[in-house]
């Protein structure tokens, strides 16, 4: 599992990211459900209190200019352009009238209330007087207007209903608050459905990292399918599984090499001790043949362990890539070389610029330390101290020397880990230097190659990938046959 059982409950990614969805969009329907409906509330409730203000208006702005009596407004009058009629029409409302003492002289539907404020407007002398004021009848809520005709001659009272207003806005926001909660829950389902599609790939890589973590199989399918993120991480993740799959393969084959070679010479090592005891009572030739043999034995176990380490470490302890120049790298191989074995080494450069060669992506340590195992391999076979000569090209160099070439059965497996020809046993070494010139040559994109030269000799070296940088160009040389 991923968390331990003492630890505390966690909500999945799923959970998580479904319970996001629907809150994000509970937040966004709510205040958009709040804000659509305060918005049709308020436009509503003020459309209504405009009309019936309108209404009002106008009936103050008639009685001041006509001469109008409460039979003006009675039933009585049928025309369809008299005052009551448009009064009613013009706002839907209810009319009921008051004679001069603030008596009802028509009753409206329903009855509206009369109160003393209400007489003392219907005995006004001056027309166009009102009062506006808000009452509840029979469980309904009216505004009420009451507008004075003037010379005391009564006043007309105006009501509009608004509760049915209140009771229709009342209606939306139920309407709204359902809407809402079935935008939550449908969120909510869609949230669910979208993180199971979402993470059910991520919910199948990390069963299989979890199932990695505890058997140690790096040979695990990983399932890829998509082309987004996910798909991404699961080619990534099935990439670095092979390669732990390849590091592991090397290292238990390096282990099983290096195992078998350190054998022979600890093997050798552990008898001539043995013959120590006995020092004494040895011939001197054969006390100082003993001794050498550890010596020898002791230096070649020396470089085999030497060997192995930077085979195992490869070349991931040579710093950072960087610009390397490879006619620059080959010159200080060949000085080294030089005072080591006093043996003639010529740099020459092949197919270079006017202004050298371009610097190649490399890490340097490394490089030198292939250019050296390539010239101290050609010094080892060409006993007769021949001159050895490097050749440099813009993807690569070789070393070609005079020896006695590498037998046609063998030029593919010199590279090899410990590989030796049959010719080669005799002669010390430990069968890694060729090897780590293929390590080299691999971490910088390239390959190696062996062959016999015309005339003798053999000729071995390794590419590298031709990646540049922008850097000023190299030192100028003498061009093609120039010596370094």
């Amino acid at each position: 599992m991923c968390l331990p059982r003492t630890a505390p409950a966690r909500r999945s990614l799923r959970t998580t990211l479904s319970l996001s969805f629907a809150a994000v969009a509970a937040s966004v329907t709510v205040l958009v459900g709040f804000l659509s409906y305060d918005a049709a509330a308020h436009l509503v409730r003020v459309n209504e209190e405009r009309i019936f203000s309108r209404t009002v208006d106008d009936l103050r702005s008639r009685v001041r200019q006509q001469r109008l009596d409460p039979v003006d407004y009675t039933p009585g009058d049928t025309a369809a352009s008299g005052p009551r009629a448009d009064l009613s029409r013009a706002a839907r409302t209810g009319v009921q009238v008051l004679d001069g003492r603030g008596a009802v002289a028509d009753r409206g539907r329903p009855r509206l209330p009369v109160g003393r404020r209400d007489r003392s407007v219907a005995a006004s002398a001056a027309p166009g007087e009102s009062l506006v004021r808000a009452v509840a009848i029979r469980g309904e809520r009216y505004r009420i207007a009451t507008v004075a005709l003037g010379g005391n001659r009564g006043a007309v009272q105006v009501a509009q209903q608004f509760s049915d207003t209140e009771d229709l806005l009342e209606e939306l926001q139920k309407r709204t608050v359902l809407f809402i909660v079935t935008v939550v829950m449908g969120a909510g389902v869609t949230g669910w459905w979208l993180a199971r599609r979402i993470t059910g790939r991520l919910v199948r890589l990390a069963r299989v990292a979890e199932s990695v973590a505890l058997t140690g199989r790096l040979e695990t399918d990983v399932p890829v399918a998509g082309r987004d993120e996910v798909a991404c991480l699961g080619r990534a993740f099935d990439d670095m599984l092979g390669r732990l799959a390849r590091s592991v393969d090397d290292q238990r084959r390096l282990m099983q090499d290096a195992g078998h070679e350190l054998r022979t010479p600890l093997t050798s090592l552990r008898t001539n001790v043995a013959m120590l005891h006995r020092l004494d009572r040895l011939p001197e030739a054969a006390r100082a043949e003993l001794l050498d043999d550890l010596v020898s034995e002791t230096r070649e176990l020396t470089d085999l362990v030497n060997e192995l380490v930077a085979l195992a470490a490869g070349h991931r302890m040579d710093g950072e890539p960087g610009p390397v120049d490879l006619a620059e790298v080959a010159g200080t191989a060949a000085a080294l070389a030089r005072r080591r074995t006093g043996r003639t080494v010529t740099v020459r450069t092949a197919g270079a610029a006017p202004g050298g060669f371009a610097p190649v992506t490399g890490r340097r340590v490394a490089l030198l330390r292939a250019v050296t195992n390539l010239l101290e391999n050609a010094a080892k076979f060409d006993g007769r101290g021949g001159p050895i000569e490097v050749l440099v090209s813009p993807s690569g160099l070789e070393v070609r020397d005079r020896g006695p070439g590498i037998a046609e059965q063998d030029l593919v497996r010199v590279f090899d880990r410990f590989y030796r020809a049959d010719d080669a046993r005799s002669l010390p070494g430990s069968g890694l230097g060729l090897a780590i010139v293929r390590e080299v040559a691999a971490a910088h994109g390239g390959t190696v190659f062996a062959a016999n030269r015309p005339g003798g000799g053999a000729r071995i070296g390794f590419t590298v990938a031709e990646r540049t940088f922008d850097v000023p160009a190299p030192r100028t040389r003498n061009g093609s046959g120039s010596q370094v």
